[in-house]
């Protein structure tokens, strides 16, 4: 009842006026489903209605009761509203009342009590279960600063999750907010399922949409100091459209952010887009062109993949930018060989507007404001130390071989597989040929060409052979001249790229395929086909190895499940590229710097600076007893940056070496890693 007279008398204005009226409408909503409908309003409006419809009807309740009690017995008035709360608050009160008059009363009075005090208990707990449920549902703000927040969520988290942790275990671990349009309790139980130690770092999730300012809010966006956008799980082209909303989004934050914003694209065109939105706070890293790059790389120099890995990854040694102001005054060739824990192979050039560049000449003297860049262990792990006694003798420079024609297939098709044949265009020789081995029909590939920018009428250096095929199909794979190729390289196809259990399979599928049927080949293989190769590496027990595999191409599988990798090394495969694990560690890298991107493109392009291996016979003679200073030093006379080694007898190259001024003898089947200009 008091309830109700509540309603009424809210809308009492609204009820004078409908009395009024002369003339009856028959459209007229009626008025308790008017009156019914404003308090169902008021109560989603605002947030506290309930609250206070509470507290008016309890007083409402104390008044009418008081009001009553006086009336039927002889106390006064503000005795008769002390009892009527007594009653309200604890209905056991009325039991002492005496008279019919006063029972009645009192028995109604504590009636309302009591279903007062019920609405409130529920009220009370619809609120903790509110609360309870927006805290598993993620919907609660984030309160952090100077952290790490990945936008979006995809097979890649896991293994950026592991990156960033590794980056973070020096300071104790830090903060990662992930931040995707999926239940909390999910992400939380895929995380959980990861198989590695976060090392103190925290990972918080949220669910909500990037797209949704309130959202980005939540997580502290403008505090974070680098935001990572994943691309997601649909095509290319949706992906990229995605990442550009999400960046519209994070520019229009009116707090501004204060990191950087790291975007994992999937085509190269669609980057410049990005870049014009975002402005200088947006960094890009082209997961497609990245691998695409690299995997060519690893075509052409055997055991690359390794060496990646060790680059990319927080688990080994990595790219740091830092100032050393008692190295100002020093040239370059002295500066090589002043941190006895790491390896320098770049200058950032304070009076050029911050740029970067690698393997610079040996006569550039620091200036103020200078920073190196070298390859570490950590940030906190290397500083400059006096100059070592190192042997500055000459060596006999030993010309570079002339590059041979080679003989590579793509099996599978890419959505970029223009951009590929651009960049062995610009690294193979003359008269190599490209075999291109996948299900679509060769007037459409050339029309997909085409539109993707290729002149196929301009190709210099390589000769498009075209098969049509599928790759899984036994019959179809031995149509090919497998045992003759210099390199195979197994490319996630395009209409499998969606779905990365499937894509793997086929890869690994025609990964064995292939190789059983070049063991069945073997006594046929035609040996002049890796021939010229391998006089690149006349001396290279392990890359004559890597190339003489059972007598086998070298193989580079593009991999996207990290997962498969066992598989991959159960198949006796030379090669490999971890693409999903790749790209996770290079979006890790740059979200923890952004000027190791510009390394990074650099040594990815096609011009510049590149990763490469070259024989021990380029830095010195067979059992020479020489310290890795002296080999760096000697590298210099061919503009090479050495970084590293691998032993003829080790299965693994070494990175920035320990123990640099300590000699030891060499073996001319040793090879070095270095960075050096592409030729």
């Amino acid at each position: 009842m008091p309830f109700v007279l509540y309603k009424y008398l809210d809308y009492l204005p609204q009820i004078k006026n409908i009395s009024k009226r002369t003339k009856p409408n028959k459209e007229e909503v009626p008025l308790k489903k008017r009156i019914a409908y404003m308090v169902d309003v008021c109560f989603s409006v605002y947030p506290y209605a309930k609250l206070l419809a509470l507290l008016f009807a309890t007083i409402f309740l104390i008044g009418f009761g008081g009001l009553a009690l006086y009336a039927v017995s002889d106390g006064s008035l503000a005795e008769a509203l002390w009892l009527s709360w007594t009653f309200v608050a604890d209905s056991g009160n009325h039991a002492d009342s005496v008279g019919t008059g006063s029972r009645i009363v009192s028995v109604s009075i504590s009636s309302g009590g009591m279903l007062i005090f019920a609405m409130m208990l529920g009220l009370v707990s619809d609120a903790i279960s509110e609360r309870v449920d927006s805290l598993r549902k993620g919907k609660s703000e984030v309160i952090e600063k100077n952290h790490i927040l990945i936008l979006g969520w995809s097979d890649k988290l896991g293994s950026l999750l592991k990156q960033l942790a590794i980056a973070n275990k020096s300071v104790g671990g830090g903060v990662v907010v992930v931040l995707a349009e999926r239940d909390k309790e999910e992400m939380e139980m895929d995380i959980a399922k990861l198989e590695f130690d976060f090392m103190g770092t925290s990972v918080i999730c949220r669910s909500g949409s990037p797209l949704i300012l309130a959202d980005l809010k939540k997580v502290s966006v403008s505090k974070a100091r680098a935001i990572i956008v994943l691309a997601s799980d649909e095509n290319a082209d949706q992906s990229d459209a995605r990442a550009l909303r999400v960046v519209l989004s994070l520019t229009g934050v009116k707090e501004g952010l204060r990191g950087h914003v790291v975007v994992e694209m999937s085509d190269l065109d669609n980057e410049p887009l990005v870049k014009l939105v975002g402005g200088d706070l947006i960094e890009t890293v082209v997961a497609h062109d990245v691998i695409g790059r690299l995997m060519i790389q690893c075509a052409l120099q055997p055991g690359l993949a390794q060496i990646w890995e060790d680059i990319l990854g927080f688990e080994n040694d990595e790219f740091y930018i830092k100032r050393w102001s008692q190295l100002d005054g020093m040239q370059f060739e002295d500066v090589l060989i002043s941190f006895p824990d790491a390896v320098p192979c770049g200058v950032k050039i304070a009076a050029d507007s911050g740029k970067i560049i690698l393997n610079p000449d040996d006569n550039y003297v620091l200036k103020e404001g200078d920073e190196v860049l070298v390859i570490a262990e950590d940030d906190d792990t290397y500083a400059p130390a006096p100059l070592p006694e190192v042997r500055r003798v000459g060596f006999p420079k030993v010309p570079e071989l002339p590059k041979y024609p080679e003989k590579i297939l793509f099996c599978g098709w890419r959505r970029d597989i223009d951009d590929m044949i651009m960049v062995l265009e610009a690294f193979l020789a003359p008269g190599s040929e490209l075999w291109m081995f996948n299900e679509v029909p060769e007037k459409e590939r050339e029309r997909k060409l085409v539109d993707g920018g290729l002149d196929i009428s301009g190709l210099k250096n390589i000769k498009l052979v075209h098969r049509e095929g599928n790759a899984v199909i036994r019959r179809h794979l031995e149509s090919l001249p497998l045992e003759t190729f210099d390199s195979i390289l197994i490319l996630a196809d395009e209409s499998l790229e969606d779905s990365v259990v499937h894509s793997d399979s086929r890869s690994l599928a025609t990964l064995l395929l292939i190789r059983d049927i070049q063991s069945k080949r073997l006594p046929h293989k035609d040996t002049k086909s890796t021939s010229l190769r391998l006089a690149g590496f006349s001396h290279s027990s392990w890359i004559r190895e890597m190339q003489q595999a059972s007598d086998k191409s070298i193989i580079i599988s593009e991999i996207l499940d990290s997962r498969t990798r066992n598989l991959v090394s159960v198949s006796r495969i030379s090669d490999y590229v971890l693409s999903n694990e790749l790209v996770s560690m290079a979006l890790a890298m740059v979200a923890e710097d952004k000027q190791i991107n510009r390394v990074l493109e650099e040594l990815f392009a096609e011009e510049g600076n590149e990763m490469c291996i070259k024989p021990a016979e380029f830095y010195l003679f067979d059992q020479e007893e020489l310290c890795f200073y002296d080999i760096m030093l000697r590298g210099r006379q061919r503009q090479d940056i050495v970084i590293g080694y691998r032993l003829a007898n080790s299965e693994r190259a070494i990175i920035n070496p320990p123990k640099k001024s300590e000699p030891r003898k060499w073996s001319i089947d040793d090879v070095f890693v270095v960075i050096s200009s592409v030729s």
